[in-house]
C-alpha cells in the first residue's frame, strides 16, 4: 500500500468548469402587406394534391412494413446488461466466526464464503489505527499474514508507517494522538466479491469506507471519509485464510449527500463509543 491509498486518500475527487458562449440571432418576421385590390388575387393552394401526397406516403409506409415481416432474417435482439443473481450480493446467513487471533477474527471456512469474510475483516483491522503502533502492526501482520509473504509484508508496512509520515499527521511516535485529541483511522466494509478461487487460493476484492484525521479545533487534519476498494489474495494454510498480499484503488465514490457536518467533538465522541463488527459474508 501507497502512503496516499492508506491515509487520507481513498476518495478520488475532481472539479471542473467551462463556459458556454455564443450569440444568437433574432429573426424578425414583418407583417404581410396588405392585398392589392386592383391586383390578381392571391390563390389559395389546393387542398387535394396535398391529400394525395399523404395518401401516398401512407401506401408506401404499409408496403415497406408488409416486406419488413415477410423478409427470411431474424430480429435481432438488442443486448441487455442482465444484473447478477440476488445470491452474488445478499447475505449468505452464515454466521460469524467464534475464534480470534490476536484480538482478529479468525477459523474461517475453506469456501468462497469464507474467504471473503475473512478478507472483509482483515481489511478492517489493516486499515485501523493499530497500524500505526509498531509493536500493534508487528501483531496485526503476524495475525493475518501467510509465513510465505510475513516478512516481506512487515517490511512493507514499516516503510508506509515510518516516523516521519507519523508526524506529518501529527501523532506521537507510538503512533498516538496528542493531549486533546482523538486520532481516526477506521475501515467499513461495504460489500465483497470473489475474482478468483482455486487451488487453496483466493482473490477477494472489498469494497470499503474509510475515516481517517485527528479531532480537534486546532486540528489540521480533520476528519474525512473516502471510499476505496482493498484487493487481498489469500492462500489457505490448512486451517484459516492467510494474506499473501494486498492493492488498493480510489472508489467506486458515491455523490457526497447533504449531511451537515458533525464537530469534531461528535466525531471523537462516537469513535470512542461505538464498536466494530466481526463481518460475514
Amino acid at each position: 500500500m501507497s502512503n496516499d491509498d492508506q491515509y487520507g486518500g481513498g476518495g478520488a475527487g475532481g472539479s471542473g468548469y467551462g463556459e458556454i458562449g455564443g450569440t444568437g440571432q433574432t429573426r424578425t418576421r414583418l407583417p404581410d402587406s396588405p392585398s392589392d385590390q386592383y391586383g390578381p388575387p392571391r390563390r389559395t393552394p389546393r387542398a387535394s394534391r396535398g391529400l394525395v401526397t399523404v395518401v401516398g406516403v401512407v401506401v408506401l409506409l404499409i408496403a415497406a412494413i408488409a416486406f419488413a415481416n415477410q423478409s427470411g432474417d431474424a430480429p435481432s435482439t438488442p443486448p441487455t446488461n442482465t444484473p447478477p443473481p440476488p445470491a452474488s450480493t445478499a447475505a449468505t446467513g452464515t454466521r460469524p466466526v467464534d475464534g480470534k487471533n490476536a484480538g482478529i477474527p479468525s477459523g474461517f471456512a475453506q469456501t468462497e464464503q469464507g474467504a471473503q469474510s475473512a478478507a472483509s475483516n482483515y481489511a478492517v483491522v489493516l486499515g485501523s489505527d493499530g497500524m500505526f503502533n509498531t509493536a500493534r502492526r508487528h501483531t496485526i501482520v503476524d495475525a493475518v499474514a501467510d509465513t510465505s509473504t510475513q516478512a516481506k509484508l512487515q517490511a512493507g508496512f514499516d516503510a508506509d508507517y515510518s516516523s516521519g509520515l507519523l508526524s506529518q499527521i501529527g501523532l506521537t511516535k507510538e503512533g498516538l494522538a496528542p493531549a486533546g485529541y482523538t486520532f481516526v483511522s477506521r475501515t467499513v466494509p461495504v460489500g465483497s466479491k470473489i475474482k478468483s478461487f482455486a487451488n487453496g487460493t483466493a482473490s477477494v476484492d472489498v469494497w470499503c469506507i474509510g475515516m481517517f484525521g485527528l479531532t480537534g479545533e486546532k486540528s489540521t487534519r480533520p476528519v474525512t471519509n473516502s471510499w476505496f476498494t482493498l484487493s487481498l489474495n489469500l492462500k489457505w494454510n490448512g486451517s484459516d485464510w492467510r494474506v499473501l498480499e494486498t492493492a488498493q484503488k480510489t472508489g467506486p465514490t458515491p455523490v457526497t449527500g447533504d449531511n451537515p457536518v458533525s464537530t469534531s467533538d461528535e466525531i471523537g465522541k462516537a469513535v470512542t463509543e461505538f464498536g466494530g463488527f466481526t463481518y460475514a459474508r
